[in-house]
């Protein structure tokens, strides 16, 4: 049943209007299971969705959706200033590499999982690159909204939550 709204975000919210697809961008680094859950969400909510994933033998090309891209690197051809770059997996030995890689990007946000109770290894691993304390103070950790989420969907969520709200300058929360 259709809603006749003068408000474009009613009529949105209504499924009066069709949202607009493809003028974000949602980068997840290295094949997970949060990264299947952000980009399959992600699509979901209007992002271009692109895997970087540095050995190819990590993604199952038999499961992976049309509408996915997918690169060994993170570069500009994608990570423009409508993108948002989250590194799903801070142990692996190309963390440094990829996170340089973004930084040297336009990426409008960049962001690695991980437990604020842990060291932080994204930062030696810039660090050992040479890269400014600046770029790596652009990396954000932890990421998303703060709602206790432990498993692979929860965190997608709570990443995807965190981003639409910093994207819509919000606190996210329940806090109007």
């Amino acid at each position: 049943m259709a809603h006749s709204h003068p408000d474009p975000a009613c009529a949105l919210a209504h499924g009066d209007l069709t949202a607009q697809h493809g003028m974000r961008t949602l980068v997840a680094v290295f094949a997970s299971p949060v990264a299947a859950h952000l980009l399959h969400f992600g699509h979901d909510l209007g992002y271009r969705t692109v895997l970087v994933e540095p050995d190819l033998s990590r993604v199952d090309a038999a499961s992976r959706p049309g509408h996915l891209r997918l690169a060994s690197s993170v570069d500009p051809s994608f990570a423009d200033g409508d993108a948002d770059v989250v590194v799903t997996d801070h142990d692996r030995p190309e963390l440094g590499a990829l996170l340089d890689a973004a930084l040297q990007t336009r990426a409008r946000w960049i962001g690695v999982m991980g437990s604020p109770r842990h060291t932080a290894p994204h930062v030696a691993a810039l660090r050992e690159r040479g890269v400014p304390d600046d770029a790596v103070a652009r990396v954000h950790r932890p990421i998303g909204l703060n709602i206790g989420s432990r498993t692979p969907a929860e965190i997608a969520v709570a990443t995807l939550a965190g981003l639409i709200a910093d994207r819509n300058h919000r606190p996210g929360g329940f806090s109007f």
